[in-house]
Formats: structure tokens, sequence, C-alpha cells
């Protein structure tokens, strides 16, 4: 079955471009193209995200599940997102701590994660109220 998103291999190391958008609608085929890289042998995997500013709960577990299938295969796993939206998601969700992100190619391929930086979290203040702190409504 032929990749529907593109596909750049050096040796073992397979590059895939990630669409814009990640969403319900795709997943799947994002999950399946990805597992198919690694199913051809990849020792690394980077999914190239640096186009996709959106990415939605299927998305994430597309990329959870493709994480999971290459740690049994011995392929690791390396994100590029450039979204600061996409990133805010994957730190969430905590995939960021599951597969190391980058903020281009050539960095991941060299596998330096970036320093960080300032972080452009919301001050505490900013933070809407968990559920349990809002009234019921009538």
């Amino acid at each position: 079955m032929a990749e529907r998103y593109p596909v750049l291999w050096i040796g073992r190391v397979a590059m895939v471009t990630l669409p814009a958008e990640i969403d319900i609608t795709i997943a799947d085929a994002v999950r399946e193209d990805l597992l198919s890289v690694i199913n051809k042998g990849a020792t690394l995997l980077v999914a190239d995200m640096s186009a996709t500013t959106f990415c939605d709960s299927s998305g994430v577990s597309a990329l959870v599940r493709t994480y999971r299938r290459a740690m049994a295969n011995a392929c690791d796993v390396r994100l590029v997102i450039s979204s600061p939206a996409v990133a805010r998601v994957l730190s969430l969700t905590g995939v960021d701590r599951l597969m190391p992100v980058f903020g281009s190619i050539a960095a991941s391929l060299a596998g330096t994660p970036p320093e960080p930086g300032p972080r452009s979290d919301p001050p505490d203040s900013a933070i809407a109220p968990a559920d349990s702190d809002v009234p019921d409504l009538p």
C-alpha cells in the first residue's frame, strides 16, 4: 500500500510530512501511514508536523499508537512542531514527554532538543477554574 503522505527515506530514517490538520476524518490514515513506515524497517521516524496547525484528540491518539508500535519495533520517533497550538495540545496530553519535540527537521535529525526558553503558558490567574470550582447552574 502506498502512503498518502510524503515519505523521505535516508537509509533507515524516514521523514513523513503530515498534513495541516489532523482530526477524526484523517487520523486513521495518518496512523496507518506512520505504522507502514515502521513496518518497512525504519529505525528512526521523524513525523514532520511543521505545517500542522491543528491536531485533535484523534490525532493525538494516532501519534501515541504509532509510538507504541515503534517502541515494540525498536524504532525511535521524533516530532517536528512549529505551531504553538499543536505544541500546546501535545504538552497538555503528555505526548511531548513520550516523544521528543523539535523545532526543525535538522534539529530532529541531529537529535538535539531545543533549549528550554521562556514559557508561553498563561499565568495561573489566567487559567479557568476546574469544573468542581464552578457553581452548578440552575
